[in-house]
């Protein structure tokens, strides 16, 4: 069968094709410990999942309104107040399949062909695939590492053409951990608004923020910042719901209807009971995800300052998310390898330790590896990487 040239072109996600490869050495009785999750180690929290299974007790499995219930969307107007203290209204809202599928159901709405969005590295995979499958143009600018992996308004300004529709800021960042301060947002925000480019803010980490660090939405900002940004968010990683699969875009009545329009044809809505459990989410209020949130921080000050005195390894410390981003490039060299990648592939087949691959989001000296997980096992991946390193440069 002749496949479309769009499916055709797609590589696939780096993150998921590291995870199968670890899975199916497990599967073979293999001890390999995988630092590629994406998602928290804790399960969600039983009040939530309480209230869905209590929902579906009660029938309410049938349809929902394309762009969900309209109890969940004013739950989530009241959410973005208290928060970010921006004020939206639930016609603004639209609930998701995921914010994943946010973010494609939104450059489906906005893109034609050849429409370029900028888009900073290092990336979240799938940014540049969901551009590709609008029919859209990936611009690519680069977050230096001695930026802290963030562009300047300037690198944004040389980016621009007449064909830019969008930029997409993703803070803090999958998979660098770094988070845009307010002052930097609102300098990026003056050249979106100076050439009228939409900014789609990625926000799906808010919550898991360390060190004193805040996350600051862009559209907060200002009144006219607002009106310019479509917010994606959801509960997958707050909340420990990946599977759940519901997340949100918020932003210009237009732009909703139309994202909620081509939903109807696609997906239908989002899960009923998947609803109703996020409705409990925001509601039970920040107790859970601050337990989960001092875990991770206690995991990535213990974790970092381990991985630091690997030789070879540097890393610009996170100040959110769950994961570090170190540069291996000198690790590579010191190990005998001539690119990361192949580094990367040996940790998985001799030190049976899965990372992934920096390549994938578009900065190849680096890996990413999740702190997902106990520091039990984290400490054990990491005497697995010293113990490798060690050996190759001993000879």
């Amino acid at each position: 069968m002749k496949l479309a040239k769009r499916v055709s072109s797609l590589t696939p996600s780096t993150t998921l094709a590291i995870t199968a490869k670890a899975k199916e050495m497990k599967d073979q009785g293999i001890d390999v410990i995988g630092l590629g999750a994406g998602e928290p180690d804790f399960n969600t929290p039983l009040p939530i999942i309480e209230e869905a299974y209590s929902a579906m007790l009660k029938g309410q499995t049938k349809y929902t309104p394309a762009n969900g219930l309209l109890s969940l969307r004013k739950t989530i107007c009241d959410k973005l107040l208290k928060d970010q203290g921006i004020s939206y209204s639930p016609a603004e809202i639209v609930v998701t399949n995921g914010a994943k599928h946010a973010l494609y159901t939104l450059f489906q709405a906005i893109l034609d062909p050849e429409d370029e969005v900028i888009i900073p590295t290092p990336y979240w995979v799938s940014y540049p695939e969901q551009v590709s499958l609008a029919e859209g143009k990936p611009v690519f600018i680069e977050g230096y590492e001695h930026q802290s992996f963030k562009v300047t308004p300037k690198q944004i300004e040389e980016a621009i053409t007449q064909k830019t529709k969008a930029i997409i800021i993703n803070s803090p960042s999958n998979p660098t951990g770094m988070i845009y301060t307010s002052e930097e947002l609102f300098e990026i925000g003056k050249v979106c608004l100076k050439h009228d480019i939409l900014i789609v803010s990625d926000e799906i980490y808010e919550k898991l923020v360390y060190d004193g660090n805040k996350h600051v939405s862009i559209a907060e900002l200002s009144p006219q910042l607002k009106d310019q940004t479509v917010i994606i968010n959801g509960v997958s990683k707050s909340h420990s719901m990946t599977g759940w699969r519901i997340g949100y875009a918020a932003g210009n009545k237009e732009l909703i209807n139309a994202m909620t329009n081509l939903a109807s044809h696609s997906t239908s809505n989002p899960t009923t009971m998947a609803q109703i459990a996020t409705i409990k989410a925001y509601e039970l209020g920040d107790e859970p995800v601050d337990e989960m949130r001092v875990a991770f921080e206690e995991r990535l000050n213990k974790t970092y300052d381990r991985l630091i005195k690997i030789p070879g390894f540097t890393c610009e410390k996170p100040q959110g998310a769950f994961y570090l981003f170190p540069n291996a490039k000198k690790a590579a060299e010191l190990a005998g390898f001539n690119t990361v990648d192949e580094f990367v592939k040996a940790l998985l087949e001799k030190a049976l330790v899965a990372v992934i691959p920096g390549s994938g989001f578009g900065s190849p000296d680096n890996i990413r590896l999740s702190y997902a997980t106990s520091q039990e096992v984290l400490d054990k991946a990491l005497d697995r990487i010293e113990e490798f390193m060690n050996a190759k440069i001993l000879g």
